[in-house]
């Protein structure tokens, strides 16, 4: 008898220690090896820019090795699914921007949805800017404006490809104009820039990530910045909005947010947001961002609910634009 209850005591012993390692004490010592970001995008565009800055900061904030890995195609939905697939233990994150919302619009099949990721907080916002090649000959955006409407299909507008911010300004821009431009697609945004600034190309809405180091260095006209109001970011502040030449209405930032594979246990994710709550108020990180045109977020949305309220917000509106403009999923 007594054997027999000194086994069944063991055993229970075990069996709730086990549970006390996998459940509690594994979750406490997060993180115990490095972290992976994984950008969807290829290396050195603006999103890789921006999960490379913060990555920086992240590890101090989290305590550990933050690596950036690039895993790119398809507008951003082959990285993604690659951290949909993850072991959902907090070690592999995404960092994507506007396209994550579009992607549902864009493709039949994805691999994935949306609902497959747990939200951990917007990153930033910025707005993009109407850049032209140095020999356009319009100035400024009613100019502009009068030059499309002239030469219609003649202009070209270059893109870093389907589902890329610069895709997505294309499309609102084109139909705030009325009229039709030729859109030139690129296999990312340093080609597309490197032909912008070389004249091939007449036109391009690129995040200010990318074409405020160009605007001043005076490589490229600089048309109008795409937001509501105008940029509080000393380098973008004198540029006017397509609003005030004339484009009523047109608002277009690019945001960046970060997500880890559905499942992850609620104690990691806390953990991460505070992490990342705590990286985005570095003055290193807020003045790196702000050198490339980038308002980092401070705002609600920088919290799990208010990061997926905002992000169910922009599906709802991209997949109204996307219809609008007649294009079908691929």
């Amino acid at each position: 008898m007594w054997n027999k209850q000194a086994a069944t005591r063991a055993a229970t012993f075990c069996i709730v220690s086990g549970l006390l390692v996998t459940s509690g004490y594994a979750r406490a010592e997060y993180p115990e090896k490095p972290v992976t970001l994984v950008v969807p995008f290829v290396a050195g565009g603006p999103s890789d820019k921006i999960a490379r800055d913060v990555a920086e900061s992240l590890r101090k904030t989290l305590g550990t090795t933050v690596v950036v890995e690039n895993t790119a195609g398809a507008g951003g939905t082959i990285g993604s699914a690659r951290v949909v697939r993850a072991n959902p233990d907090g070690y592999t994150l995404l960092v994507h921007h506007i396209g994550l919302a579009t992607a549902p619009a864009l493709y039949k099949k994805l691999g994935y949805r949306t609902s497959d990721l747990e939200f951990l907080g917007l990153i930033n916002e910025a707005p993009s800017t109407l850049i032209g090649k140095l020999d356009l000959p319009p100035n400024n955006v009613p100019e502009l404006r009068k030059f499309i409407a002239a030469n219609g299909g003649k202009l070209n507008l270059a893109n870093a490809g389907m589902g890329s911010a610069s895709h997505l300004c294309s499309l609102l821009l084109q139909s705030s104009l009325k009229s039709d431009m030729t859109f030139v697609p690129y296999k990312g945004t340093a080609p597309a820039m490197s032909d912008i600034m070389g004249g091939q190309v007449d036109l391009m809405c690129e995040q200010a990530t990318n074409s405020t180091p160009q605007i001043e260095a005076r490589k490229v006209k600089a048309y109008g910045v795409t937001s509501a109001q105008r940029s509080k970011v000393p380098a973008l502040s004198g540029i006017p909005t397509l609003n005030e030449g004339g484009l009523a209405g047109f608002n277009f930032t690019v945001w960046h947010g970060m997500y880890a594979p559905r499942g992850t246990p609620p104690a990691v994710l806390e953990k991460i947001n505070r992490a990342l709550r705590a990286a985005l108020k570095d003055p290193a990180l807020i003045k790196r961002e702000e050198a490339l045109g980038i308002t980092v977020v401070a705002d609600d949305r920088l919290s799990p609910a208010g990061h997926k309220k905002f992000f169910d917000e922009e599906v709802i509106r991209w997949t109204k634009v996307i219809k609008d403009a007649g294009i079908q999923p691929e």
